[in-house]
């Protein structure tokens, strides 16, 4: 989302909002995330330095900034950049991509937790969060304005009414009338909670239901996308897939970009995204899948129901693979995915997006 934002208002300047980036990236890969590191904390500096640099270059008086998820080890790398450069700038701009610090603050944090993090952090001029769901953590540092601007995707298939649609269309016909193997995906960080087990479990159940059912017979197999953060998960993952009678039903291709990945969502029949994860903000491969036009059987988490079409179908509850196996069986033939690809394109465009970060950002009063 940064690099939506950042390309796309140098590349509108009728939009108004002048760009002066510091590239502040602390983690070399997925493991290193949220570790505390001694090198880190030589790079925050580094890079508070070239932010007030910049505000003495340009006169730039407004920071944007993503603030921590609800973990002590990023939200101390925040209270550091914040005493550091929040005295020289006029105002402050949170983009919480990340859901739960609020209500984190409110109920588990130390008390000098929480009066340490309203002193640096709080009443920034703006908070844009993704949904209306995810407003608490606005108000726990009292922002002065909060605006709700949904994530976006540059969309990866602009022949879709061309090619794509016309694709799926015969593709379900085919399904409903004879039968044959469903294509489920799974991506996303390979984790417990963002719903891996269970999305293996429900499409077990989901062919177990339907090799008693009637009509033609359907067959689900599940594609696993993503890297394994936890070395126990990875092995529960290979158990469950020696067990008998789970042979080749699912299989890990490890992460996938770029052109594999693309083929992935064009071959995918149901998107299958079961997250429980506590700070799950507006999760782009939601949104891929969308954009993709294909079936979503996903979580009522977070801000995820403000996402789909009301009364969607492919809203389940967490932790409930029974539950995500009979959505599977419904939609795998419905066609529902056409109607998500039209919310994609009215909701989730990346104009939608840089008009709606512009709008909330013009609207700071005396902002510079």
């Amino acid at each position: 989302m940064v690099q939506y934002l950042v390309d796309g208002f140098r590349g509108r300047p009728e939009l108004g909002i002048e760009v002066v980036h510091v590239d502040a990236r602390l983690s070399g890969d997925l493991q290193d995330v949220g570790s505390a590191r001694g090198g880190k904390v030589l790079q925050l500096l580094r890079y508070c330095g070239q932010a007030l640099v910049a505000r003495i270059r340009t006169g730039v008086g407004t920071l944007y900034y993503i603030p921590s998820p609800p973990k002590r080890t990023p939200l101390v790398r925040d209270w550091m950049v914040f005493l550091l450069l929040r005295p020289w700038f006029r105002h402050v701009v949170f983009h919480w991509e990340a859901a739960g610090l609020g209500e984190w603050l409110e109920t588990q944090a130390r008390p000098w937790e929480r009066r340490l993090s309203r002193a640096l952090l709080g009443k920034p001029a703006l908070s844009v969060v993704l949904a209306e769901t995810n407003r608490r953590d606005a108000e726990v540092l009292s922002s002065r304005r909060t605006s709700v601007v949904h994530n976006a995707l540059k969309d990866p298939c602009p022949d879709f009414v061309g090619d794509l649609e016309p694709r799926r269309r015969a593709r379900w016909t085919e399904l409903r009338e004879r039968g044959g193997e469903v294509r489920v995906l799974f991506l996303a960080l390979c984790s417990r909670d963002k719903g891996l087990l269970d999305a293996m479990e429900a499409v077990a159940q989901a062919n177990a239901a339907a090799a008693q059912g009637p009509g033609p017979a359907l067959k689900f197999r599940l594609t696993v996308a993503g890297a394994f953060p936890d070395p126990g998960i990875e092995q529960e993952f290979r158990e469950w897939c020696g067990r008998p009678g789970r042979e080749g039903m699912v299989t890990h291709v490890g992460f996938l970009s770029g052109a594999d990945k693309d083929a992935a969502w064009r071959a995918a029949d149901v998107f299958l995204f079961p997250t429980y994860y506590a700070n799950e903000g507006q999760p782009v491969s939601l949104i891929e899948a969308m954009a993709y036009g294909v079936p979503a059987v996903t979580t009522r988490w977070r801000g995820i129901p403000e996402m789909l079409p009301a009364g969607y179908p492919g809203l389940v509850e967490p932790k409930d693979p029974a539950a995500q196996a009979g959505a599977l069986l419904a939609l795998a033939t419905s066609g529902v995915g056409l109607e998500l690809r039209r919310e994609y394109e009215r909701r989730f465009t990346l104009d939608r997006y840089l008009e709606g970060m512009a709008s909330a950002i013009r609207a700071i009063p005396g902002r510079s």
